[in-house]
């Protein structure tokens, strides 16, 4: 390996160190993790990325969903991260699919996932997902793992919501011969719509041998075609930003996170709604949320 790969390497070991998202689990968050996420905790405001934060909020999305996320880790190509996500609504329930990866060509990690959510009653949402992740590293070789994820969300009013979600709560390694465990990840969320433009949510999070970190958030639609989203993450104060333009059944948005010692981290998020015409119909009851 030569002399910019090592360093590179360095960078990609010392980046995940400080930065609070950088988990043991694969794919790694995004840098602005909530922002992709915050919708889960919302009867109005889920979207396909939703269920990445946790799968119950699967159960919210009416019609099928496509979208897809980059962000390129401290302006470094070699800190890159995407990932794609689809939910597909159905009579017994709703299921989501999704695929990341992050790194480049000497070290990178890969996963995929399956998730299910579904209405218990009116109250209750719940949701599972099954990952199988894999990490390669130039000249060592790669080694995989299967684990899983579980969400649940209470729709305590019209106006707030509240869930659980755990990650991969039995534990496990990579390969039969590696030290490299997958981490435990347990939180905690709220969200509360103060308005149909006004929305703020919250997580309490606890990962294994990791301190507590609270991400808080909040998304502000000042027209039918725009919207913003902000937040914090309290471990690391790395915030983000972001400006989001409907189009019809598309939506774009722009964002940005600020690490304190590691600089900017650009992204760009593309969603694509199916027409509910088009899509499975809805369940007796059911409203179409946006």
């Amino acid at each position: 390996m030569n002399m910019s790969k090592r360093i590179y390497l360095a960078i990609l070991f010392f980046s995940l160190l400080v930065n609070n998202n950088g988990y043991s689990q694969t794919v790694r968050r995004p840098v602005a993790a909530l922002y992709t996420g915050l919708g889960a905790y919302s009867l109005n405001q889920a979207d396909v990325f939703s269920f990445t934060n946790n799968q119950a909020a699967l159960a919210q999305i009416k019609n099928t969903t496509a979208g897809m996320y980059g962000e390129r880790r401290f302006l470094l190509n070699e800190l890159s991260l995407y990932q794609a996500a689809v939910a597909i609504p159905t009579s017994s329930g709703n299921f989501g699919l999704k695929a990341g990866y992050y790194g480049f060509s000497d070290y990178n990690e890969t996963q995929l996932g399956l998730a299910y959510g579904r209405k218990l009653g009116n109250k209750v949402d719940v949701g599972v997902q099954f990952n199988y992740n894999n990490i390669r590293i130039s000249s060592y070789g790669n080694a995989s793992a299967i684990n899983f994820e579980i969400g649940t969300v209470l729709h305590l009013t019209e106006k707030l919501n509240a869930g659980i979600h755990a990650y991969n709560p039995v534990g496990g390694k990579f390969g039969k011969n590696n030290n490299e465990k997958i981490a435990s990840v347990y939180t905690i969320g709220l969200g509360y719509e103060a308005s149909e433009k006004f929305f703020v949510s919250a997580e309490i999070e606890k990962e294994e041998n990791q301190p507590v970190n609270v991400n808080a958030g909040f998304q502000y639609k000042f027209l039918s075609q725009l919207m913003a989203r902000a937040g914090i993450a309290t471990a690391t104060s790395n915030a983000y930003f972001g400006i989001g333009f409907f189009l019809k059944s598309f939506r774009i948005d722009v964002t940005a996170a600020y690490h304190p010692q590691l600089g900017i981290t650009p992204g760009l998020l593309l969603l694509y709604d199916l027409p509910l015409s088009q899509s499975v119909p809805a369940r007796a009851g059911t409203k179409r949320g946006k």
